[in-house]
C-alpha cells in the first residue's frame, strides 16, 4: 500500500517509480510497450490510471500490466479527453493560419496552455471512480485546478522537473527515453495523486 497521506515532496514522488523490483519492473515493461506505435502509448496512458486509481483506494499499484482490455480502455478514454480539451487550440491555430491572422494564434496558444495546465485535473480525478463526467467538463477541470492551490501547482514544477531529466534518457542511445519517460509519468501520477488525495480528505472533513 502507499501512503499519499505525506506531503508533497520532490524526493518521494522522484522515487516513487523506483522504491522496489514491483516497480522498477512496471518501468521496464512500459519502455519496451512504447516500441509498439500508438498502442503502447495507450497502454501506458492506461497504466498510469489504473495504478493511480488503486493508490487513492489505498491498494498496491504494482503490478498494474495485468488486465490489457482494460488499460486499453482507459487509455483510449483519457487520449480521447486530451483530443476534447486540445481541439479548441488546434482549430484557432489552423483558423489563423488559414486567414493570416496574429490573434488567432494568440488565443490558440491560451487554450492550449488552459488545456495543458487543467488535463491532471480531471485525469486524477477520472482515476478515482472513473467517473467519465470529470473529462467531459472542462469547467470542472478548471475548478479542479483551482481546488488543488499550491499543491497543484508544486506538483505541476515536479513533473516538469521529471520531464526535463527524462530527456537525459536520450543520450542512452536514445531508447533510454522510452524508460525515462515512463519514470516521468509515473512521477506525475503519484504528485498529482497525492495533492487530491488532500483536496479530499479537507471536503470530507
Amino acid at each position: 500500500m502507499i501512503d499519499l497521506s505525506s506531503p508533497i515532496s520532490l524526493k518521494n514522488s522522484f522515487l516513487f517509480p523506483l522504491q522496489n523490483s514491483a516497480s522498477r519492473r512496471e518501468i521496464l515493461m512500459g519502455g519496451l510497450l512504447l516500441l509498439i506505435p500508438i498502442l503502447g502509448w495507450l497502454l501506458n496512458l492506461g497504466h498510469r490510471i489504473v495504478m493511480v486509481h488503486k493508490m487513492q483506494h489505498e491498494m498496491n499499484p504494482w503490478p498494474s500490466w495485468n488486465n490489457w482490455s482494460e488499460l486499453l480502455k482507459h487509455g483510449f478514454i483519457t487520449w480521447l479527453g486530451m483530443v476534447y480539451y486540445y481541439s479548441p487550440a488546434v482549430v484557432l491555430f489552423l483558423l489563423g493560419y488559414s486567414l493570416n491572422n496574429d490573434w488567432l494564434y494568440v488565443l490558440s496558444f491560451i487554450f492550449f496552455l488552459l488545456a495543458t495546465i487543467a488535463i491532471p485535473g480531471y485525469m486524477t480525478n477520472y482515476c478515482r471512480n472513473y467517473d467519465r463526467h470529470e473529462i467531459l467538463n472542462p469547467y470542472k477541470a478548471l475548478r479542479r485546478m483551482i481546488q488543488g492551490g499550491k499543491g497543484y501547482w508544486k506538483a505541476w514544477s515536479i513533473a516538469l522537473l521529471a520531464l526535463f531529466i527524462s530527456l537525459f534518457g536520450f543520450l542512452i542511445f536514445g531508447i533510454g527515453f522510452l524508460f525515462t519517460s515512463v519514470w516521468f509519468w509515473q512521477v506525475a501520477g503519484y504528485s498529482f495523486a497525492v495533492t487530491f488525495t488532500h483536496v479530499h480528505k479537507l471536503q470530507q472533513s
